[in-house]
């Protein structure tokens, strides 16, 4: 009997869907739970299983088509079974295809299809294997779709290359890193390297993903329901660094890891939030939740934005053992092959720009959290010590953003204060 795929919902907060790659082209034989196309979510890239076994007699979304939830992918028929009449139009979708460029003028106005329910559910979704194509390409002014690597695009990105004038070598004009290092050296002449631009300066669009819709939907939500007031403390990191080095030295020699200054700060918040529970909570409407156990959320920069996996049960790990599993999520969140569950479920969240020079600044709260940490770099400056003398030092800025209508003042700045005592006596860290 004919079988239609639908766009599954991989996420909690997923609304639609980025097919990226079909793994099974019109004729190919699928199995159930058989990784049949990758799919980009709102949190990440997924394989997709089959919900149903035959041979695949139909694509109607094509690679790179961003579709709501339930909407006809695919038609799957049994072995020599016939095509309905209508196997063209996809049930729930319009009554007719338009053409294509019709298409293309309307897609935003476009109603969901009707969900129908497949005939099994699939099997939990696996990260995908390949992420070549996770991130949509960007597009020339006039709408054409540039390929490149994932790591042509970050070497241009970081060099001021203009991928638009960059003639591809790869498979189907594909931009490679080779490509790049060609039209950089001055070879190519008018054949290869960097093609003569006739639009300098011209103004591009860029397709929204799904991960970046969805950032720009839950971050406005966010800043405009959710009361924000904002708190701020240094921290003298003199102690931190001073531990931190003995430790380090210590593991090396003992073939251990090396401790990042986010592992203290993120055993330091887990501390401070067992101290201060009220802060490791979520407003509810006509009541407050408060968490039994602090899941951490660590907010972790993509290519196409950013995404916050969560540390479960943080309370219960060790300096070691938070630090070996954030490096774990945040090398595969840059990958994208993070799962929804370890994405979901936070309670608390630390953002660190540290790294990138900031001094200090305001985080947006995480809904539906309460509380978000915003993590400044340490800078080495002249301090008074106790005995009034002019002393070098280093210091860090820590930022608290907290939801007014779960914690006030006193509270936040409670919590800051435990932060800042635990931070400034590291032995508390790692005894």
């Amino acid at each position: 009997m004919a079988s239609y795929l639908k766009m599954p919902k991989l996420s909690d907060t997923m609304s639609e869907g980025t097919l990226v790659k079909w793994l099974k082209s019109e004729g190919d034989s699928v199995s159930m739970d058989e990784e049949i196309a990758e799919v980009e979510t709102d949190k990440a890239t997924m394989t997709m299983p089959s919900f149903d076994e035959g041979i695949l007699y139909k694509i109607y979304v094509k690679e790179g088509e961003t579709v709501p939830l339930g909407a006809t992918l695919a038609l799957v028929l049994e072995e020599d079974e016939d095509p309905p009449e209508d196997a063209d139009n996809p049930p729930g979708d319009a009554s007719a295809a338009p053409p294509a460029e019709d298409e293309k003028e309307d897609t935003s106005e476009e109603a969901p299809a009707k969900e129908e329910s497949p005939k099994s559910e699939p099997s939990q979704p696996k990260p995908a294997t390949s992420s070549s194509s996770a991130t949509p390409a960007p597009t020339t002014a006039s709408g054409e779709r540039i390929k490149a690597s994932p790591l042509a695009r970050k070497l241009a990105e970081e060099q001021g290359i203009d991928l638009t004038r960059v003639r591809g070598t790869g498979p189907g004009g594909r931009i490679v890193k080779a490509d790049l290092d060609y039209a950089q050296s001055g070879g190519g002449g008018s054949d290869l390297g960097l093609l003569p631009s006739s639009t300098a300066g011209a103004d591009q669009t860029l397709p929204l993903s799904g991960m970046r819709r969805v950032i720009a939907q839950r971050l406005l939500e966010s800043k405009t329901t959710i009361p924000h007031f904002y708190l701020n403390i240094e921290i003298d990191t003199e102690p931190l660094m001073t531990m931190r080095a003995q430790v380090n030295e210590a593991s090396v020699a003992n073939e251990g890891p090396k401790y990042t200054v986010n592992d203290f700060i993120m055993r330091a918040t887990v501390l401070a939030a067992g101290s201060v529970p009220e802060v490791n909570a979520s407003f509810q409407g006509d009541s407050i939740l408060q968490f039994g156990e602090i899941h951490l959320s660590v907010a972790v920069a993509i290519d196409d934005g950013l995404v916050t996996p969560v540390i479960r049960s943080a309370q219960t790990k060790s300096i070691k053992e938070l630090g070996a599993e954030m490096k774990d999520l945040a090398v595969r969140a840059r990958d994208k092959k993070l799962s929804p569950d370890e994405m979901q479920g936070g309670t608390i969240t630390i953002s660190n720009l540290g790294a990138f020079g900031i001094g200090h600044f305001d985080a947006i709260i995480n809904p539906p959290q309460a509380a978000i940490l915003s993590i400044g770099t340490i800078t080495k400056q002249p301090v008074v010590n106790e005995h009034n003398q002019i002393v070098p030092g280093q210091r860090m800025w820590i930022g608290m953003s907290c939801d007014h209508r779960v914690v006030d003042g006193a509270v936040g700045a409670k919590f800051l204060s435990e932060l800042k005592r635990y931070l400034e006596t590291p032995v508390l860290l790692v005894s």
